[in-house]
């Protein structure tokens, strides 16, 4: 009798301790949720928009069988009801249309995460009665949840910030080579035209080439570089031209 009621508590233990890890993990999963249609809601595009709200989609579809195990069924008919919004963002053809069902989605994804954070918080009293969790320390973990969701926001924010910066500099320094090399180009050509009037076998002014990895300088390095290459052209036509003279 002893033996059947050990193998009978450890039955009751071992499918709580399951129980347990599937809110975890649909926990995860709702905040992974969460955080895609954020992004989505703060998509300044609808490419972005749609992107954000798929992952966010495939997110909650993860999500559910580890609800369904976890048995929380208001979560579970949360995620429910963000698929279906998120579903009908990706045939949305204006970025309006599309944000409107992703608004309502990322305000159900908000509940649905608090709603786990309660299974988890029950399943936990049911493990030790003596440990209990006040409604408010329950907002704050929930509160917590959202701010490491903003944090990574912040994060990636920071980085498309770095990127969109240094492609900007980027297309600035292939402007400015561009520039200076029609001004050359242009300059060669008025200063050949005006040596063909010499009578005399004169040599062509030709433009340098430019260093490969002239675009890897900073704007500074690249002006200086072509002001040089204007001086010394400007030299040799002068040079040039002081032979139509003999």
């Amino acid at each position: 009798m002893k033996n059947y009621y050990l193998l009978f508590f450890l039955i009751i233990t071992l499918n709580f301790n399951a129980q347990t890890t599937n809110c975890d993990e649909a926990n995860s999963y709702l905040v992974n949720a969460y955080s895609h249609v954020k992004d989505a809601y703060d998509a300044n595009n609808i490419s972005h928009l749609k992107y954000y709200a798929n992952r966010s989609l495939e997110a909650f579809k993860l999500s559910k069988k580890t609800l369904k195990d976890c048995g929380c069924k208001t979560a579970l008919n949360l995620a429910d009801k963000s698929i279906d919004l998120l579903a009908k963002v990706e045939n949305t053809e204006t970025y309006e249309d599309g944000r409107f069902f992703v608004k309502r989605a990322r305000d159900t994804a908000k509940v649905s995460v608090i709603e786990i954070d309660k299974c988890s918080y029950s399943n936990t009293v049911e493990t030790n009665e003596n440990t209990e969790l006040s409604d408010l320390q329950n907002e704050q973990l929930a509160l917590k949840k959202q701010q490491e969701a903003l944090k990574l926001k912040e994060e990636q924010i920071k980085n498309k910030l770095a990127q969109q910066k240094e492609k900007e500099l980027t297309n600035k320094k292939a402007q400015l080579i561009l520039s200076y090399k029609k001004v050359i180009a242009s300059n060669i050509k008025a200063y050949n035209d005006a040596l063909k009037i010499c009578d005399y076998n004169h040599s062509s002014l030709k433009e340098m080439d430019s260093p490969k990895d002239l675009s890897t300088k900073s704007m500074e390095a690249i002006k200086s570089y072509y002001v040089k290459s204007l001086k010394a052209l400007a030299s040799k036509y002068i040079e040039e031209l002081n032979l139509c003279n003999k």
